[in-house]
């Protein structure tokens, strides 16, 4: 079983719950994808113990961390992550992304722009996709589908058909925290109101993206679309690439990998995190 420990830190008023591991000299944080958190890094950190600080956390209300009274937003998700960077990392430091973590690690780098070291984002939907041209319908479908499913996660044999595509690639030891954790009734509300959030945001997006990230940025495509998402996967990845070619540094790459590349191609992370470190100080 996974045997790591955390803490509860403050920021805005309310606590994030962190672990903390490796002891090399530099240091790279985590920003999980939409509905997970600090456990979905499990598998990319064994490969760096010896090359930096690595720190993931679990944003307000999943995981350990516990659910704020405050409106949740986007804004909120970046202010918190800012927040979280001030408090734990000392120094410049790259911070590494993963789907819908994206777009707060977007946000959130306008203003650690001077600490950033580099940018990794693993299988983001950039906000000119097309996949977000409908988003309040599909944010409206998706919150109907949750609703229904968050009271049934309370029946382990539910929550564990539900986290399927979890399950399949995720080591045993990481997903039983995950199903203890994440896919649970407080874990299903929480995604509900981050994907209300993402589709407030969105507008906001199109019309006012985030400064580009000046610092060295890879951004790693997953080859293979995740299920139902087949016929709109050729303009995601070109909308990817468009994005990654605007960057004053920034480079696409496709990777042999369904959507959690974390999971499945942990090696080649840990290798781009290295060339993230390895780069200018």
């Amino acid at each position: 079983m996974r045997q790591a420990t955390g803490r509860p830190v403050t920021v805005n008023g309310h606590q994030l719950y962190v672990e903390e591991s490796g002891t090399g000299p530099g240091h790279v944080l985590f920003e999980a994808g939409q509905g997970l958190g600090r456990t979905s890094w499990d598998p990319v950190l064994p490969l760096l113990p010896d090359r930096a600080r690595l720190i993931g956390y679990d944003r307000d209300g999943f995981g350990r961390s516990p659910r704020s009274t405050a409106p949740l937003s986007l804004d909120q998700l970046a202010d918190d992550l800012v927040a979280l960077a001030e408090a734990v990392v000392p120094g410049r430091f790259v911070l590494v992304a993963h789907s819908m973590g994206g777009l707060v690690a977007r946000r959130a780098a306008e203003r650690l722009a001077p600490r950033l070291r580099g940018l990794l984002l693993i299988d983001p939907t950039p906000e000119t996709a097309p996949a977000y041209d409908a988003i309040d319908a599909i944010a409206r479908r998706v919150d109907r589908t949750l609703a229904v499913a968050q009271p049934l996660t309370r029946f382990r044999a539910f929550a564990r058909l539900a986290s399927g595509n979890v399950r399949r690639v995720f080591p045993a030891d990481t997903y039983a925290a995950m199903l203890a954790e994440d896919f649970v009734p407080a874990g299903l509300a929480q995604t509900r109101r981050e994907f209300r959030a993402v589709a407030g945001a969105i507008p906001g997006f199109r019309a006012d993206p985030p400064a580009p990230p000046t610092c060295r940025t890879v951004l790693l495509s997953a080859d293979r679309p995740r299920r139902g998402g087949e016929r709109g996967h050729p303009a995601l990845q070109a909308h990817q690439r468009r994005w990654a070619d605007t960057l004053p540094d920034g480079r696409y790459e496709t990777v042999d990998s369904g959507h959690f590349i974390q999971a499945e191609q942990p090696a080649l992370v840990a290798d781009r995190i290295r060339e993230l470190l390895d780069g200018p100080a």
